[in-house]
């Protein structure tokens, strides 16, 4: 029986590899293409995530695909609604027909004798495998584990006699009207959680070792729902994504300059929404802002929760789990009913999967990445990978199509490989999310690709610049090399690393 093939394979079907499919539909309508997605539904992240609050952290009018507008007011939206976004779109475009639900990449391994991707596909029910070739392929599994998240080796853990939970895992029916919840964390799923349950827990503590950045937005666009009375409601949408994305980049870069000037704009903002004697060390990090991504929340809601008394914040460091809660090293003893560890994430490359080139392991960590969606010396392949201090969508889209460019420049010209070379020795020891200094990114450093000295091989990590490198600059630069029916040499590699 002959192999299944396809000219494009796409892994995941969250909010980058739809994406990613619509505008294969769009601007490539003849290639045939499957998505591979492990779990049963559409939504990746959105699908996994079922917390209490689960709601994206930037505005939506930037989050939406550029392709299909966002055109609700609420600027923070929930987990449901995202989640059916993305469906949406899918149907729009026709994509769910292309998805292969229940299946997982296991190994991809490129041929050039062939000229071809041959993958190693499982059934999550089954466990059993079967295999695909593909001309081109394109992981959009963003980067961490979602099979499990991390957490730390917390000592005397067996000893706690209530539920202990993980964000990434959350019990569907977990009831905990009136009962104590301990949340550990400081980040963004930490600041979502605590109000979200604080009306109806007896009281929630977020229990942070350190503090992080965060700022209050407004819930709903106002200035939008003015402009609605006059304009029509696409012009509304372009100039509310335009604004949102000139405030995103002015603030970040606003906080590279001027650090101290936006702590205390941060801080200030804090101050204001807190009880006059609230101790404002719980809120005021020792790092600089964006050193780490901020936390958004609407409406100030973590405020109000603290300032009514349903919520506390404590800055300490744990010393032991006890039968009935936790004792710090402070001496301090925090009595819970649930606690919840939302301790981080655990990151993983392309998914888990092995990546090798013609049998050779291929070492994902040493290799680095080209213009942000290629790996060099990695023929036939692109990735998506959004931003980390903006709208992860912004970077998923223009990444999309940059690609779309690619194979379409390669049709015209009858190339049937092509890769990405550094010839220049560019490469430098700092990963790809080098620029953030949290934990989850730090424990993870020797996992991801790395960057190089000067661009294409370095991240900008700016909407506008990387607008025209990869949407308005030629395909064609003295760094990609591309092949007819010459077989391609696979770049020396000695082991695997899966991640």
């Amino acid at each position: 029986m002959a192999l299944e093939h396809q000219h494009v394979v796409i892994i995941g079907a969250g909010l980058s590899g739809i994406g990613m499919a619509c505008h294969l539909v769009r601007d490539c309508p003849d290639k045939r293409f499957s998505i591979i997605e492990r779990a049963e539904n559409i939504g990746g992240t959105w699908d996994l995530f079922r917390y209490p609050g689960i709601r994206s952290d930037s505005d939506m009018f930037s989050f939406g695909y550029q392709f299909r507008p966002w055109n609700e007011l609420k600027v923070l939206a929930g987990g449901p609604s995202i989640r059916q976004y993305i469906g949406e779109t899918a149907e729009q475009y026709g994509i769910t027909q292309h998805i292969q639900f229940g299946s997982e990449v296991t190994a991809a391994d490129w041929s050039s004798a062939e000229q071809r991707w041959r993958l190693t596909v499982q059934s999550s029910a089954s466990g059993q495998t079967r295999t695909m070739t593909c001309d081109f392929l394109i992981s959009c599994t963003g980067y961490y584990n979602h099979r499990s998240g991390y957490l730390p080796d917390f000592p005397g853990i067996e000893q706690f006699n209530g539920q202990c939970i993980h964000p990434q895992h959350w019990p569907e029916h977990l009831d905990y009207a009136d009962k104590k919840v301990v949340v550990i964390g400081s980040g963004a799923t930490a600041v979502t959680l605590v109000p979200a349950m604080a009306e109806s827990a007896a009281h929630i503590t977020m229990l942070q070792r350190s503090p992080s950045y965060i700022f209050s937005v407004p819930g709903q666009d106002k200035l939008s729902a003015v402009l609605r009375r006059f304009l029509p409601d696409a012009w509304v949408y372009k100039l509310a994504r335009k604004r949102n994305i000139s405030l995103q980049r002015w603030m970040f870069k606003a906080a590279k300059r001027w650090p101290d000037k936006v702590r205390k704009l941060l801080l200030n903002g804090v101050r204001k929404q807190l009880p006059d004697d609230f101790d404002m060390r719980h809120f005021s990090p020792s790092y600089n802002p964006w050193d780490e991504r901020l936390c958004a929340v609407p409406d100030g809601n973590l405020f109000r929760a603290i300032s009514s008394g349903k919520a506390s914040i404590v800055t300490d460091q744990i010393e032991t789990f006890t039968e009935h809660g936790i004792r710090l090293k402070s001496g301090q003893q925090l009595d819970a009913d649930i606690i919840i560890t939302a301790t981080g994430l655990q990151l993983q490359v392309l998914g888990g999967m092995a990546l090798s080139l013609d049998g050779k392991p291929c070492l994902i960590n040493q290799q680095l990445t080209y213009k942000g969606v290629m790996m060099e010396g990695v023929p036939n392949m692109g990735w998506i990978f959004g931003y980390t201090n903006a709208s992860w969508t912004l970077k998923a889209d223009i990444a999309a199509r940059y690609l779309c460019r690619l194979l379409k420049h390669m049709d015209e010209q009858q190339y049937k490989t092509v890769h990405a070379h550094d010839a220049e020795g560019c490469a430098v020891d700092e990963s790809i999310m080098g620029s953030l200094r949290s934990g989850y990114v730090q424990r993870a450093n020797e996992v991801l690709p790395r960057q190089g000295s000067k661009l294409p091989w370095r991240l900008l990590n700016d909407y506008a610049r990387d607008s025209h490198m990869l949407l308005e600059e030629p395909i064609v630069d003295r760094y990609l090399q591309f092949g007819t029916a010459s077989a391609v040499r696979a770049p020396a590699a000695a082991e695997a690393h899966v991640g």
